[in-house]
């Protein structure tokens, strides 16, 4: 049985400080990949698993 990838994104109008905080306490277990995007190519992209 193959697993149903879940693809997340969210856009931010405004940051009030130069903080961005990701809580991953309410993902679900797996592994998931971080990109860091400026002007629509990625700067940095990391992996990690809950």
């Amino acid at each position: 049985m193959k697993k149903k990838r879940t693809a997340y994104q969210a856009e931010i109008d405004h940051i009030p400080t130069k903080e961005i905080h990701l809580n991953v306490n309410y993902l679900q277990p797996g592994k998931y990949v971080l990109k860091i995007m400026y002007k629509n190519k990625v700067i940095k992209k990391t992996t990690f698993k809950k």
